[in-house]
């Protein structure tokens, strides 16, 4: 199992170049993608199983001993990371085949946009996998790259624009990133994190706050933290259905795993989790206000996006084993709904024409399956009971509760707050889109007239609250509706179910997680291994 490490990031980039090899060949292109992420899926579920039994894997690139040469990692959490993502990479493939079939290549170019594609998967996988500093880098930016050509699809006005934004803010923590990794080699010796876990500890304390302070800068901004998310909802939006989907489950999260990695084995004892703890605060509260405020549906999940990172920072700032494991649960939770409500809203754009609140109706008469497609995970990422961001959630709030400081216990009353923020503009986007009638949508004549005190009454608030909620800029106008098909609904529908297979199988995947937040605060067994020499270096534990 050692020697296929390297294919999860190996198989994307030669299926990258075998379909880049063949322009024009739609069929094959397609044929090749699938086949590559199905192939990663299948060595990331190996991984879980074999991990989750023996331990954590560890291969020396090229026979290179640590820490002078490459080290590729895999332990439980790199590996769930690497079968979720491998799971919402393949599931909003199948989305974007399904919405290629039908428009044909306007959204995604099809000489282009399956090599991207594939390339921005083992950039994920790389970062996922990466034992030192410097390969975590390049993971980033191979992703970055990548992204920076999907989120320019189409080449409108608004995606470049975005596009400029998204591209000079990724820069920017690029740099800082290896501007740290620089720091860390100057202080230490070394980027390898196994042999950093050491050496850190004996560098003055306030070198140490300052490579802390510069990392969590760059890895806040890719994870989109207050006050470092302002790129994200204008950013995000302006893509094509499928890039926004992958983008809202997938990139972020990278950010808040790099974290944890380098809290969890370069500075456990960080002093900076207080200050964390705040950030974790101001994320959610912010993130939360500027969705209740959003008249656009995509622009409103995408400050939910930022809201719901603050519940992981949270995890982190604890930095104890039970923060841990709900932070993983979490952040398997919440890739995937994030994923399947911008599929989601995808299928509301598709059949209704638009994604402004103002102008949707109707949607649970016209389309009763979109609706439902809708609304399940619109209950799971408002937290309700007993779906998988309820159980994230508790898991959170116990864990604060048993770490017993006053900023644990505000945490918990401002995340539960968040909670029912979250499910109000949810709920309020649901009456809005798919409850109301579609004459009371667009007005006019045709429209019913309210008969009774209470109805007048309700109709005025209805507009009262419309003109108090923003539209997003450069929205577009209203597209004609077209036909969804079925490979769209199917891959949504996929989506749903293993959003809510996240509910059914939470006892054996929270225990997973619990053991892997043990594993993550005592990484003494994954730092042997890690700097092991000779033969036995590949081994696994």
């Amino acid at each position: 199992m050692i020697a296929m490490i390297p294919l999860v990031v190996l198989v994307p980039l030669l299926g990258a170049a075998l379909a880049l090899a063949l322009p024009g060949r739609r069929r094959a292109q397609q044929v090749i993608t699938v086949a590559a992420l199905s192939a990663v899926l299948a060595i990331s579920l190996g991984f879980m199983a074999v991990v989750d039994a023996h331990g954590t894997l560890v291969m020396q690139v090229g026979g290179w001993a640590a820490p002078f040469g490459i080290s590729l990692v895999v332990d439980r959490l790199s590996a769930l990371m690497l079968a979720v993502s491998a799971t919402v990479l393949l599931g909003v493939l199948l989305f974007s085949l399904g919405q290629g079939l039908a428009d044909g290549d306007d959204e995604t170019p099809v000489s282009i946009y399956y090599p991207t594609y594939l390339v921005l998967g083992a950039g994920v996988c790389n970062a996922f996998i990466a034992g030192d500093l410097f390969n975590l880098y390049v993971g980033f930016e191979i992703l970055l790259v990548a992204s920076y050509v999907l989120i320019t699809l189409g080449g409108t006005g608004p995606r470049i624009r975005a596009g400029v934004t998204y591209v000079v803010v990724s820069l920017v923590s690029s740099i800082l990133f290896l501007a740290a990794i620089a720091l860390v080699y100057a202080a230490t010796g070394t980027v390898n994190m196994a042999q950093l876990t050491l050496r850190i500890a004996e560098i003055p304390e306030s070198t140490q706050v300052l490579l802390n302070l510069m990392l969590l800068i760059a890895f806040g901004i890719k994870a989109a933290v207050f006050p470092l998310a302002f790129w994200l909802p204008d950013s995000y939006p302006t893509a094509p259905a499928p890039v926004t989907a992958v983008f809202a489950g997938l990139l972020t999260k990278v950010g808040v795993y790099a974290m944890i990695r380098t809290q969890t084995l370069l500075f456990p004892n960080s002093r900076l989790n207080d200050v964390l703890m705040l950030i974790a605060a101001l994320t959610l509260i912010v993130g939360i206000l500027g969705a209740v405020s959003q008249l656009d549906i995509k622009r409103l999940l995408s400050f939910t996006l930022i809201s719901h990172i603050g519940y992981l920072v949270f995890g982190i700032a604890m930095a104890d084993a039970a923060g841990y494991s709900a932070t993983i649960y979490y952040i398997a939770h919440h890739i995937i709904v994030q994923t399947t409500l911008f599929l989601a809203v995808g299928l509301v754009e598709r059949q209704g024409g638009t994604t402004s609140l103002t102008e949707l109706g109707g949607m649970l008469r016209a389309a009763p399956v979109v609706a439902v497609l809708f609304f399940i995970p619109m209950l799971n990422l408002g937290g309700i009971p007993p779906f998988s961001g309820f159980i994230g959630k508790l898991g959170l709030f116990e864990a604060g509760a048993a770490l017993g400081t006053p900023a644990a216990y505000w945490l918990i009353g401002v995340g539960a707050l968040v909670s029912l923020l979250t499910l109000y503009a949810l709920a309020r986007t649901w009456s809005l889109a798919f409850w109301r009638s579609r004459a009371a949508a667009l007005g006019g004549a045709g429209a019913p007239q309210p008969v009774s005190a209470e109805a007048q009454l309700l109709q005025g608030r209805e507009a009262d609250l419309l003109e108090r909620l923003h539209h997003a800029p450069d929205a577009r106008p209203r597209q004609e509706e077209r036909e969804t098909p079925r490979l769209m609904i199917g891959a949504t529908a996929g989506m749903v179910a293993v959003s809510v297979a996240l509910t059914v199988f939470a006892g054996p995947l929270y225990r997973y997680a619990s053991h892997a937040g043990d594993e993550l605060t005592n990484p003494g067994a994954m730092v042997s291994r890690g700097l092991d020499d000779g033969a036995e270096s590949g081994g696994a534990r």
